[in-house]
Protein backbone atom coordinates (compact mmCIF):
# COMPACT_ATOMS: atom_id res chain seq x y z
CA UNK A 1 0.00 0.00 0.00
CA UNK A 2 1.32 3.63 -1.27
CA UNK A 3 1.48 6.24 1.06
CA UNK A 4 2.18 10.24 0.82
CA UNK A 5 5.48 10.84 2.09
CA UNK A 6 3.18 13.51 4.62
CA UNK A 7 1.92 10.23 6.50
CA UNK A 8 4.89 10.31 8.18
CA UNK A 9 4.91 13.44 10.03
CA UNK A 10 3.87 14.07 12.88
CA UNK A 11 1.16 16.53 11.94
CA UNK A 12 -0.66 13.60 10.16
CA UNK A 13 -0.27 10.74 12.58
CA UNK A 14 -3.51 10.48 15.45
CA UNK A 15 -3.87 11.30 18.88
CA UNK A 16 -4.92 7.49 19.88
CA UNK A 17 -3.13 4.35 20.23
CA UNK A 18 -2.34 3.04 16.99
CA UNK A 19 -2.05 -0.82 16.39
CA UNK A 20 -0.17 -2.65 13.82
CA UNK A 21 -0.38 -6.76 13.79
CA UNK A 22 -2.17 -8.00 16.81
CA UNK A 23 -0.46 -11.51 16.74
CA UNK A 24 1.29 -13.88 14.73
CA UNK A 25 -0.62 -16.74 14.50
CA UNK A 26 0.79 -19.88 14.30
CA UNK A 27 0.92 -22.20 11.69
CA UNK A 28 -0.34 -25.70 11.37
CA UNK A 29 1.47 -28.56 12.84
CA UNK A 30 3.29 -30.42 9.45
CA UNK A 31 3.34 -34.20 9.36
CA UNK A 32 6.43 -35.88 11.17
CA UNK A 33 7.84 -36.61 7.54
CA UNK A 34 7.56 -33.70 6.56
CA UNK A 35 9.91 -32.12 9.34
CA UNK A 36 12.86 -34.11 11.41
CA UNK A 37 13.13 -31.64 14.08
CA UNK A 38 9.32 -32.27 15.04
CA UNK A 39 9.76 -36.03 14.84
CA UNK A 40 13.05 -35.26 17.07
CA UNK A 41 10.73 -33.47 19.29
CA UNK A 42 8.02 -35.75 20.08
CA UNK A 43 11.21 -38.52 20.84
CA UNK A 44 12.36 -36.42 23.35
CA UNK A 45 9.10 -35.40 24.67
CA UNK A 46 8.08 -39.22 24.74
CA UNK A 47 11.19 -39.56 26.88
CA UNK A 48 9.75 -36.90 29.09
CA UNK A 49 6.28 -37.90 29.61
CA UNK A 50 5.86 -40.26 32.84
CA UNK A 51 8.07 -37.57 34.49
CA UNK A 52 5.89 -34.68 33.14
CA UNK A 53 2.40 -36.15 32.74
CA UNK A 54 2.69 -34.84 28.97
CA UNK A 55 -0.37 -35.63 27.08
CA UNK A 56 1.48 -35.72 23.71
CA UNK A 57 -1.10 -36.42 21.00
CA UNK A 58 -1.94 -32.45 22.27
CA UNK A 59 0.93 -30.99 20.98
CA UNK A 60 -0.05 -27.78 18.58
CA UNK A 61 1.76 -24.69 17.70
CA UNK A 62 1.87 -21.92 20.23
CA UNK A 63 3.77 -19.43 18.35
CA UNK A 64 6.08 -18.96 16.29
CA UNK A 65 8.82 -15.51 15.87
CA UNK A 66 11.30 -13.84 13.77
CA UNK A 67 13.91 -16.45 14.36
CA UNK A 68 14.55 -19.81 13.80
CA UNK A 69 13.00 -20.96 16.94
CA UNK A 70 9.73 -22.73 17.09
CA UNK A 71 7.17 -23.24 20.36
CA UNK A 72 4.95 -25.99 20.35
CA UNK A 73 1.96 -26.25 23.39
CA UNK A 74 1.18 -29.70 25.15
CA UNK A 75 -1.24 -30.54 27.92
CA UNK A 76 -0.49 -31.81 30.66
CA UNK A 77 -2.40 -34.57 32.03
CA UNK A 78 -3.91 -33.71 35.83
CA UNK A 79 -3.10 -36.39 38.60
CA UNK A 80 -6.19 -38.83 38.64
CA UNK A 81 -5.50 -39.27 42.32
CA UNK A 82 -5.73 -37.05 45.44
CA UNK A 83 -2.88 -38.88 46.75
CA UNK A 84 -0.19 -36.42 44.87
CA UNK A 85 -0.91 -34.28 47.08
CA UNK A 86 1.11 -35.70 49.41
CA UNK A 87 4.24 -36.30 47.14
CA UNK A 88 6.97 -34.63 48.84
CA UNK A 89 8.70 -34.82 45.18
CA UNK A 90 5.72 -32.27 43.80
CA UNK A 91 6.60 -28.79 44.04
CA UNK A 92 3.93 -26.74 45.86
CA UNK A 93 3.09 -23.28 46.17
CA UNK A 94 5.82 -20.93 47.33
CA UNK A 95 5.28 -19.06 50.34
CA UNK A 96 4.50 -15.92 50.09
CA UNK A 97 7.06 -13.76 48.53
CA UNK A 98 9.08 -15.94 47.21
CA UNK A 99 8.49 -16.83 43.21
CA UNK A 100 9.62 -20.38 42.07
CA UNK A 101 12.79 -21.21 40.55
CA UNK A 102 13.81 -22.48 37.46
CA UNK A 103 13.73 -26.10 37.28
CA UNK A 104 16.26 -28.23 36.86
CA UNK A 105 16.37 -31.42 34.52
CA UNK A 106 14.84 -33.63 36.91
CA UNK A 107 12.11 -31.77 38.44
CA UNK A 108 8.65 -32.75 38.06
CA UNK A 109 5.95 -30.10 36.94
CA UNK A 110 3.61 -28.69 39.51
CA UNK A 111 0.06 -29.59 39.22
CA UNK A 112 -1.12 -26.36 41.07
CA UNK A 113 -2.71 -25.01 37.90
CA UNK A 114 -0.26 -26.12 35.31
CA UNK A 115 -2.72 -27.17 32.27
CA UNK A 116 -0.41 -27.34 29.61
CA UNK A 117 3.27 -26.54 28.89
CA UNK A 118 5.48 -25.27 25.91
CA UNK A 119 8.03 -27.33 24.22
CA UNK A 120 10.82 -25.05 22.62
CA UNK A 121 12.53 -25.91 19.65
CA UNK A 122 15.86 -24.26 18.88
CA UNK A 123 17.70 -25.88 16.23
CA UNK A 124 21.84 -25.62 16.42
CA UNK A 125 23.88 -24.34 14.71
CA UNK A 126 21.25 -21.80 14.34
CA UNK A 127 19.85 -20.96 17.58
CA UNK A 128 21.86 -21.67 21.15
CA UNK A 129 19.52 -22.42 24.33
CA UNK A 130 22.23 -21.53 26.48
CA UNK A 131 21.71 -18.04 26.72
CA UNK A 132 18.50 -18.96 27.43
CA UNK A 133 18.32 -21.26 30.30
CA UNK A 134 21.28 -18.46 31.92
CA UNK A 135 19.10 -15.45 31.09
CA UNK A 136 16.11 -17.35 33.18
CA UNK A 137 17.94 -18.21 35.63
CA UNK A 138 19.64 -14.96 36.25
CA UNK A 139 16.19 -12.57 35.54
CA UNK A 140 14.08 -14.92 38.09
CA UNK A 141 16.94 -13.90 40.92
CA UNK A 142 16.27 -10.48 39.73
CA UNK A 143 12.44 -10.87 40.82
CA UNK A 144 11.28 -10.85 36.73
CA UNK A 145 8.01 -13.40 36.33
CA UNK A 146 10.21 -15.47 33.45
CA UNK A 147 9.19 -19.10 32.98
CA UNK A 148 10.61 -22.22 34.43
CA UNK A 149 12.39 -24.50 32.44
CA UNK A 150 11.25 -28.50 33.37
CA UNK A 151 13.52 -29.71 31.49
CA UNK A 152 16.84 -29.40 28.60
CA UNK A 153 18.48 -30.81 26.10
CA UNK A 154 20.55 -27.90 25.33
CA UNK A 155 22.73 -30.10 22.87
CA UNK A 156 19.84 -30.85 20.73
CA UNK A 157 18.09 -27.41 21.12
CA UNK A 158 15.02 -28.74 23.49
CA UNK A 159 13.46 -26.93 26.10
CA UNK A 160 10.37 -27.86 27.94
CA UNK A 161 9.09 -24.57 29.35
CA UNK A 162 6.15 -23.05 31.86
CA UNK A 163 3.40 -21.98 29.75
CA UNK A 164 2.20 -18.01 30.17
CA UNK A 165 -0.49 -18.59 28.04
CA UNK A 166 -1.47 -16.58 24.81
CA UNK A 167 -2.36 -13.34 25.85
CA UNK A 168 -0.15 -10.94 24.80
CA UNK A 169 0.35 -7.07 26.30
CA UNK A 170 -0.48 -6.50 22.22
CA UNK A 171 -3.38 -8.42 22.47
CA UNK A 172 -4.76 -7.09 25.99
CA UNK A 173 -3.39 -3.32 25.04
CA UNK A 174 -5.82 -3.65 21.82
CA UNK A 175 -8.90 -5.05 23.84
CA UNK A 176 -8.40 -2.15 26.49
CA UNK A 177 -7.18 1.04 24.09
CA UNK A 178 -10.44 2.84 25.26
CA UNK A 179 -9.67 2.64 28.89
CA UNK A 180 -6.86 4.30 30.14
CA UNK A 181 -6.92 3.26 33.33
CA UNK A 182 -6.30 -0.14 32.54
CA UNK A 183 -4.22 0.49 30.11
CA UNK A 184 -1.74 2.76 32.31
CA UNK A 185 -1.94 -0.04 34.92
CA UNK A 186 -0.54 -2.71 32.72
CA UNK A 187 1.87 -0.18 31.28
CA UNK A 188 3.20 0.80 34.79
CA UNK A 189 3.50 -2.67 35.66
CA UNK A 190 5.78 -3.20 32.99
CA UNK A 191 8.13 -0.08 33.84
CA UNK A 192 7.93 -1.72 37.68
CA UNK A 193 9.41 -4.89 36.27
CA UNK A 194 12.10 -3.33 34.06
CA UNK A 195 13.00 -1.30 37.13
CA UNK A 196 13.31 -4.38 39.21
CA UNK A 197 15.68 -6.07 36.42
CA UNK A 198 17.83 -3.18 35.88
CA UNK A 199 18.31 -2.93 39.89
CA UNK A 200 20.26 -6.12 39.76
CA UNK A 201 22.40 -5.03 36.46
CA UNK A 202 25.82 -5.87 36.96
CA UNK A 203 28.56 -6.60 34.56
CA UNK A 204 30.09 -9.98 33.25
CA UNK A 205 26.80 -11.78 33.20
CA UNK A 206 25.85 -10.82 30.26
CA UNK A 207 27.48 -10.31 26.76
CA UNK A 208 28.69 -6.48 26.53
CA UNK A 209 26.64 -4.40 24.34
CA UNK A 210 29.51 -2.65 22.95
CA UNK A 211 30.50 -0.50 19.96
CA UNK A 212 31.27 -3.45 17.40
CA UNK A 213 27.32 -4.93 18.34
CA UNK A 214 25.28 -1.50 17.89
CA UNK A 215 27.54 -0.72 14.67
CA UNK A 216 26.63 -4.21 13.14
CA UNK A 217 22.79 -3.67 13.92
CA UNK A 218 23.16 0.11 12.27
CA UNK A 219 24.34 -1.63 9.09
CA UNK A 220 21.05 -3.85 8.48
CA UNK A 221 19.39 -0.47 7.18
CA UNK A 222 21.60 0.50 4.97
CA UNK A 223 22.27 -3.15 3.60
CA UNK A 224 18.77 -4.57 3.98
CA UNK A 225 16.51 -1.71 3.73
CA UNK A 226 17.80 1.25 1.59
CA UNK A 227 19.65 -0.81 -1.33
CA UNK A 228 17.89 -4.18 -0.65
CA UNK A 229 14.09 -3.29 0.24
CA UNK A 230 14.11 0.24 -1.30
CA UNK A 231 16.49 -0.53 -4.51
CA UNK A 232 18.43 3.01 -3.14
CA UNK A 233 22.01 2.99 -4.39
CA UNK A 234 24.03 5.08 -1.48
CA UNK A 235 26.29 7.29 -3.35
CA UNK A 236 29.43 8.59 -1.33
CA UNK A 237 27.78 11.45 -0.27
CA UNK A 238 24.60 9.56 1.19
CA UNK A 239 27.01 6.76 2.81
CA UNK A 240 28.89 10.16 4.50
CA UNK A 241 25.78 11.67 5.99
CA UNK A 242 25.12 7.62 7.24
CA UNK A 243 28.35 7.65 8.68
CA UNK A 244 28.48 10.59 10.48
CA UNK A 245 24.72 9.57 11.93
CA UNK A 246 25.49 6.45 13.20
CA UNK A 247 28.83 7.91 14.59
CA UNK A 248 26.74 10.48 16.56
CA UNK A 249 24.52 7.61 17.75
CA UNK A 250 27.31 5.39 18.92
CA UNK A 251 28.57 8.04 21.34
CA UNK A 252 25.69 9.11 22.96
CA UNK A 253 24.63 5.46 23.36
CA UNK A 254 28.24 4.09 24.43
CA UNK A 255 28.11 6.94 27.10
CA UNK A 256 24.69 5.76 28.76
CA UNK A 257 24.86 4.20 31.70
CA UNK A 258 24.92 0.01 31.80
CA UNK A 259 22.57 -2.01 32.73
CA UNK A 260 21.14 -5.55 31.77
CA UNK A 261 19.04 -4.84 28.63
CA UNK A 262 16.27 -7.24 27.24
CA UNK A 263 16.76 -6.30 23.93
CA UNK A 264 13.13 -6.77 22.84
CA UNK A 265 11.04 -5.09 25.67
CA UNK A 266 7.57 -4.86 24.22
CA UNK A 267 4.13 -5.89 23.45
CA UNK A 268 4.73 -8.97 21.90
CA UNK A 269 6.75 -10.34 24.57
CA UNK A 270 5.09 -9.20 27.81
CA UNK A 271 2.59 -11.47 28.76
CA UNK A 272 -0.78 -10.57 30.60
CA UNK A 273 -0.87 -13.26 33.51
CA UNK A 274 -4.06 -13.39 35.38
CA UNK A 275 -3.64 -15.19 38.53
CA UNK A 276 -0.09 -13.45 38.45
CA UNK A 277 1.82 -10.65 38.71
CA UNK A 278 2.10 -8.89 35.53
CA UNK A 279 4.09 -8.70 33.64
CA UNK A 280 5.47 -12.34 32.34
CA UNK A 281 8.56 -12.03 29.95
CA UNK A 282 9.74 -13.82 27.17
CA UNK A 283 12.14 -13.75 24.77
CA UNK A 284 14.95 -12.53 26.74
CA UNK A 285 17.90 -14.57 25.52
CA UNK A 286 19.81 -12.19 23.57
CA UNK A 287 20.14 -9.99 26.66
CA UNK A 288 23.09 -7.97 27.00
CA UNK A 289 24.83 -5.53 29.17
CA UNK A 290 24.24 -1.92 27.78
CA UNK A 291 22.83 1.48 27.77
CA UNK A 292 20.23 2.31 29.99
CA UNK A 293 17.40 3.71 27.52
CA UNK A 294 17.34 0.99 25.75
CA UNK A 295 14.51 -1.27 26.90
CA UNK A 296 12.04 1.72 27.57
CA UNK A 297 12.20 3.13 24.41
CA UNK A 298 11.39 0.02 22.92
CA UNK A 299 8.10 -0.32 25.03
CA UNK A 300 7.71 3.33 24.24
CA UNK A 301 7.87 3.47 20.85
CA UNK A 302 6.98 -0.06 20.17
CA UNK A 303 7.31 -2.20 16.29
CA UNK A 304 3.43 -2.91 16.92
CA UNK A 305 1.69 0.02 18.77
CA UNK A 306 1.95 3.69 18.77
CA UNK A 307 1.33 5.95 21.84
CA UNK A 308 0.56 9.62 21.79
CA UNK A 309 3.85 11.38 22.41
CA UNK A 310 2.44 12.88 25.72
CA UNK A 311 1.90 9.41 26.63
CA UNK A 312 5.12 8.26 25.99
CA UNK A 313 6.54 11.21 28.16
CA UNK A 314 3.71 10.36 30.93
CA UNK A 315 5.89 6.88 31.30
CA UNK A 316 9.09 7.84 30.76
CA UNK A 317 8.83 10.21 33.58
CA UNK A 318 7.23 7.53 35.70
CA UNK A 319 10.04 5.15 34.88
CA UNK A 320 12.67 8.08 35.68
CA UNK A 321 11.07 8.60 38.68
CA UNK A 322 11.14 5.28 40.07
CA UNK A 323 14.57 4.56 38.75
CA UNK A 324 16.21 7.55 40.82
CA UNK A 325 13.95 5.98 43.89
CA UNK A 326 16.18 2.86 43.33
CA UNK A 327 19.39 4.42 42.81
CA UNK A 328 19.81 3.51 39.25
CA UNK A 329 22.24 5.95 37.06
CA UNK A 330 19.42 8.06 35.30
CA UNK A 331 20.62 11.37 34.40
CA UNK A 332 19.56 14.22 37.22
CA UNK A 333 17.51 16.34 34.44
CA UNK A 334 14.73 14.49 33.01
CA UNK A 335 15.12 16.63 29.43
CA UNK A 336 18.59 15.43 28.99
CA UNK A 337 17.46 11.41 29.80
CA UNK A 338 14.52 11.90 27.27
CA UNK A 339 17.12 13.51 24.75
CA UNK A 340 18.76 10.02 24.89
CA UNK A 341 15.82 7.98 25.02
CA UNK A 342 15.29 8.95 21.72
CA UNK A 343 18.46 8.70 20.67
CA UNK A 344 19.14 5.38 21.61
CA UNK A 345 15.59 4.64 19.62
CA UNK A 346 16.55 6.41 16.25
CA UNK A 347 19.76 3.32 16.92
CA UNK A 348 17.10 0.84 17.66
CA UNK A 349 14.29 1.67 15.25
CA UNK A 350 16.84 2.60 12.17
CA UNK A 351 18.03 -1.23 13.10
CA UNK A 352 14.50 -2.96 13.25
CA UNK A 353 13.51 -1.07 9.51
CA UNK A 354 16.89 -3.40 7.84
CA UNK A 355 15.53 -6.38 10.60
CA UNK A 356 11.99 -6.36 8.93
CA UNK A 357 13.58 -6.17 5.78
CA UNK A 358 15.62 -8.95 6.21
CA UNK A 359 12.84 -11.02 7.32
CA UNK A 360 10.71 -10.65 4.49
CA UNK A 361 14.27 -10.82 1.93
CA UNK A 362 15.84 -13.47 3.02
CA UNK A 363 13.42 -15.65 5.66
CA UNK A 364 10.18 -15.16 3.48
CA UNK A 365 8.44 -13.43 6.43
CA UNK A 366 6.16 -10.98 4.73
CA UNK A 367 3.93 -10.09 7.63
CA UNK A 368 6.46 -7.76 9.38
CA UNK A 369 6.15 -5.42 6.10
CA UNK A 370 3.23 -3.95 7.16
CA UNK A 371 4.35 -2.31 10.57
CA UNK A 372 7.48 -0.89 8.49
CA UNK A 373 5.45 2.71 8.25
CA UNK A 374 5.00 3.10 11.89
CA UNK A 375 9.00 2.25 12.82
CA UNK A 376 9.87 4.75 9.89
CA UNK A 377 7.72 7.30 11.48
CA UNK A 378 9.52 7.15 14.97
CA UNK A 379 12.90 7.45 12.55
CA UNK A 380 11.81 10.23 11.02
CA UNK A 381 10.13 11.88 14.01
CA UNK A 382 13.46 11.82 16.02
CA UNK A 383 15.70 12.55 13.20
CA UNK A 384 13.77 15.57 12.05
CA UNK A 385 13.69 16.85 15.91
CA UNK A 386 17.35 17.15 16.51
CA UNK A 387 19.77 19.35 14.37
CA UNK A 388 22.18 16.83 14.23
CA UNK A 389 20.26 14.09 11.98
CA UNK A 390 18.85 16.70 9.73
CA UNK A 391 21.18 15.80 7.08
CA UNK A 392 19.86 11.90 7.93
CA UNK A 393 15.86 13.10 7.80
CA UNK A 394 16.73 14.27 4.67
CA UNK A 395 18.00 11.38 3.52
CA UNK A 396 16.07 9.34 4.75
CA UNK A 397 13.12 11.35 2.92
CA UNK A 398 14.81 11.07 -0.52
CA UNK A 399 15.24 7.66 -0.08
CA UNK A 400 11.23 7.02 0.65
CA UNK A 401 10.25 9.96 -2.37
CA UNK A 402 12.68 7.81 -4.75
CA UNK A 403 10.42 4.79 -3.44
CA UNK A 404 6.82 6.72 -4.03
CA UNK A 405 8.39 7.67 -7.54
CA UNK A 406 8.74 3.62 -8.50
CA UNK A 407 5.73 1.36 -9.86
CA UNK A 408 4.32 -0.35 -7.59
CA UNK A 409 6.06 -4.09 -7.03
CA UNK A 410 5.36 -5.95 -4.36
CA UNK A 411 2.13 -4.50 -2.19
CA UNK A 412 2.56 -4.50 1.81
CA UNK A 413 -0.28 -6.22 3.17
CA UNK A 414 -2.03 -5.00 5.87
CA UNK A 415 -2.58 -1.33 6.89
CA UNK A 416 0.42 -0.97 9.44
CA UNK A 417 -1.40 1.27 11.42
Amino acid sequence: MRRPLYYYTDSHRAHAPRFGVASIEPQGLPHDGDDRRLHELRLWLSALRPRHALALDTIRPASNDASFRRYFRIDVVPPAEPAARADPSIERDPPAGRRPAPADEGAPIAFDGHASVVAMDAPPPMEDCGPFVHAAQVLHEAGLRVPRVFAADLARGFLLLEDFGSTTYLERLHALAHDDARVDALMRNAVAALVQMQSASRPGVFPEYDRALLSRELELYPAWYVERHRAFTLDDAARTTLHEAFERLLANNLAQPRVFVHRDWHSRNLMVLEADANPGVLDFQDAVYGPLTYDLVSMLRDAYVEWPEERQIDWAVRYWEAARARGLPVAADFGEFYRDLEWMGLQRHLKVLGIFARLHHRDGKDRYLADLPRVLSYTLHTARRYRDFHALARLIERIESAHQAEPAREPMHGTGG
